[in-house]
């Protein structure tokens, strides 16, 4: 367990998000942390100023994206970051039990103990849940483009029947401790610790889950098999997919994808990134330290895996 500074907790917010004006409010009455306005694209470098100056602990509030962001400057560093939740599924302040409401969340920042947890890398990106390849790529990009008209929840539906209507699957060549396998597929998913692989809970956590990188993969016969399993993944995740041989799993420390193409959109946290293939996955144990509620800290080492379906 660690003992926060006696000095104000530097706390990161964007003033200009959605779910931030009330979290913005709770911080500047309170004397424990101190206001840091962080637009988006600076976050990661004015972080990084953060721990460069020493900082022992740092909040940042936000959703799963902003988390990551965050966490491509702390991975590895000994500041300890606390969350506030201001997102809409905060599947990684779930993991860890952080409340949702802002006041909990603070006490929880300002006291809690400390965790550490493992996080994912594809090529030198870090994520904290999930990642994937394929038809959840095109499910964020179509929802992303619906959602300021029809609202997350409705544009989440709208996307998933289209990717049912358009599906389209594509060569992968994945390599796994120096074995390679070839699959036609619709969909490769990553999960940050091993995976339930039976109902009623796949796709969630495992309770006593080995760590490593839990790598699912998508595969069938027909056009028509892999179209029910891709949408029922993209819009109720990998717990609507019964145990079948249409879906394949691997729990990995390392693996590389080869792609079609030189370069090819990809999914970490909700967000998509362009990047240049081969991807090469990786897990890094123990990278970052998360303050928690102090009852949590009975067990120093956090493995489970994110979140329960593939919006993480």
């Amino acid at each position: 367990m660690s003992s926060p500074s006696l000095s104000p907790i530097p706390a990161f917010i964007n003033p200009e998000s959605g779910g931030g004006s009330d979290v913005l409010a709770a911080l500047e009455a309170d004397q424990r942390f101190t206001v840091v306005p962080a637009e988006p694209a600076r976050l990661a470098e004015d972080i990084g100023r953060a721990v460069a100056a020493g900082a022992p602990r740092v909040l940042v509030a936000g959703g799963d994206g902003t988390l990551r962001t965050a966490a491509g400057a702390l991975a590895g560093a000994q500041t300890e970051m606390a969350v506030v939740p201001a997102g809409t599924l905060n599947h990684f302040a779930k993991r860890h039990e952080i409340p949702t409401g802002a006041g909990e969340a603070l006490a929880v920042a300002a006291g809690g103990g400390v965790a550490t947890t493992d996080v994912g890398y594809v090529n030198d990106q870090i994520f904290l849940n999930t990642s994937s390849v394929g038809a959840y790529v095109t499910f964020v990009r179509t929802r992303e483009r619906l959602e300021r008209r029809l609202g997350y929840w409705l544009a989440s539906i709208v996307a998933a029947l289209r990717i049912l209507a358009g599906l389209r699957t594509f060569l992968v060549e994945l390599e796994v401790d120096g074995r390679r396998a070839v699959y036609r597929t619709p969909l490769v998913f990553f999960a940050v610790g091993e995976r339930e692989l039976k109902l009623p809970t796949l796709g969630g956590p495992s309770a006593s889950g080995r760590r490593g990188l839990h790598v699912l993969i998508v595969r069938g016969q027909t056009r028509a098999r892999l179209a029910v399993l891709a949408f029922a993944a993209a819009a109720r995740g990998t717990r609507s997919i019964s145990r079948t041989p249409h879906l394949d799993s691997f729990l990995v420390e390392r693996c590389r994808i080869d792609m079609p193409r030189p370069r090819g959109r990809v999914a970490t946290d909700g967000e998509i990134l362009l990047l240049t293939a081969p991807l090469e996955y990786r897990l890094a144990r123990d990278a970052l330290r998360v303050v928690v509620p102090a009852a949590d800290t009975a067990t120093a080492t956090t493995t489970a895996g994110g979140a329960t379906d593939l919006r993480g």
